[in-house]
């Protein structure tokens, strides 16, 4: 079966705030990684999550000094990542992988986040030190259905499938599809034209045909985990599932390129942070 264009923006509708909801009603985010040289990562991660509508992100940096380095975004909760820091942040939606290395620290923390009860996006290096331990594979493929989101480029794509990411892109309908049997989860397949598949199996596969090449950058995609585990949250009280959430973050993300491309902004040196306010933007056209 052929991908089917995808079109989702239609259920932002469902995350209209009513007068009496709070914080609460917007869920609770946990994003962990920022290993030593790569905590940029997970902050784009958290400025995503909070300006696409969680209520609240916290952020868990593998590397304790980055902490005092980045805090100038006071509304994100920044502390060290440990294991009793994510069990006791009681989170809604955990994602993991922006920064996070491939260190024994790591991967404890990986293994800890596959046997939560949260729900779960994996990116990065997360994919990366799954594709290497089959404990940890057997852990991903062990989650309850619909509610683990992987999101992989060609090349973790590759790593994953134990191909090349020149084999992945020959055919990405038929990568998704291994991918899918492989992990049991979401996939959201980056690149141009995203493909975004659930493991239900009257689910289509959707293909984003939003996006432009200016948001081949670094960053882009660490934008897009934090939109992703963001709309997730939200989805909990205002019913958008799992794979809707991917669905809409997609679509999100790679309209908010273009309409900063018809606005004169790119496609060279367009920046992730950019894209970041102009998804609010869309959020809130009513």
């Amino acid at each position: 079966m052929n991908p089917q264009e995808l079109n989702s923006l239609h259920l932002l509708r469902r995350l209209i705030r009513q007068p009496h909801e709070h914080k609460g009603h917007a869920g609770k985010v946990l994003i962990i990684g920022g290993d030593t040289g790569m905590a940029g990562s997970i902050l784009l991660s958290g400025r995503a999550a909070l300006h696409a509508g969680a209520g609240w992100v916290m952020i868990g940096f593998l590397d304790e000094r980055a902490i005092s380095v980045l805090a100038d975004q006071p509304e994100l909760m920044l502390s060290h990542a440990s294991r009793e820091m994510m069990a006791q942040a009681q989170a809604d939606v955990l994602a993991i992988g922006p920064g996070l290395g491939q260190s024994q620290q790591a991967r404890d923390l990986l293994s800890d986040a596959l046997q939560s009860s949260a729900l779960l996006v994996i990116d990065a290096d997360g994919l990366n030190l799954i594709a290497g331990d089959a404990k940890l594979m057997k852990q991903l493929k062990s989650r309850p259905t619909l509610s683990t989101v992987i999101t992989p480029h060609p090349g973790e794509a590759a790593k994953l499938l134990n191909t090349t990411a020149e084999q992945v892109q020959i055919n990405r309908p038929l990568a998704i599809d291994q991918l899918l049997a492989l992990t049991g989860s979401i996939v959201v397949l980056k690149g141009q034209h995203t493909l975004i598949k659930s493991p239900q199996l009257n689910e289509p596969t959707q293909m984003c045909l939003k996006g432009h090449p200016g948001m081949g950058v670094a960053g882009m995609g660490d934008v897009l985990t934090g939109v992703i585990a963001a709309i997730m949250s939200q989805g909990i009280k205002h019913h958008i599932n799992p794979f809707e959430a991917s669905c809409v973050a997609v679509e999100l993300h790679a309209a908010a390129a273009d309409s900063l491309l018809n606005q004169g902004i790119g496609p060279i040196g367009l920046t992730p942070t950019e894209v970041i306010k102009e998804i609010r933007n869309l959020i809130n056209i009513k």
